[in-house]
């Protein structure tokens, strides 16, 4: 089955970003295909680069990059939720006169228009939020 993810929960206040990044991983080791995560509303700060949480939790960020890296998946963070919290990649970041940046790939910037085609196409969009 082809499945994509809505990740609406910010990382470490709520169970939704470890639960979804531990259900993506079961569902690639079971032979499924996982067409993308879309991270919207306080989902977008799962793609904060510099997040540094203690050595005796899991790093989030580190834990998507990784599944990008080893399986291929995109990691589509919604452009509206994240300038209005402060998350910016190298682009927007020039564009807005801001002298740094918050976002690097493997995440990227997009609009609702990604969501929307991943679950046109896509057999499941399976929901994870607070």
């Amino acid at each position: 089955m082809r499945y994509a993810i809505l990740l609406m929960g910010a990382p470490y206040s709520s169970q939704a970003a470890h639960s979804a990044l531990r259900f993506a991983r079961t569902l690639l080791g079971r032979g499924h295909r996982l067409e993308g995560v879309f991270f919207y509303h306080d989902g977008v700060h799962n793609a904060a680069r510099l997040a540094a949480p203690p050595q005796d939790e899991p790093h989030l960020v580190d834990g998507w990059a990784a599944l990008a890296a080893e399986h291929g998946v995109p990691l589509q963070v919604c452009i509206a939720a994240a300038l209005r919290r402060g998350l910016l990649d190298e682009r927007e970041a020039a564009r807005h006169g801001k002298q740094g940046h918050s976002i690097e790939p493997p995440f990227e910037l997009t609009g609702l228009g990604q969501l929307v085609d991943l679950g046109l196409h896509c057999d499941r969009l399976v929901t994870f939020g607070p």
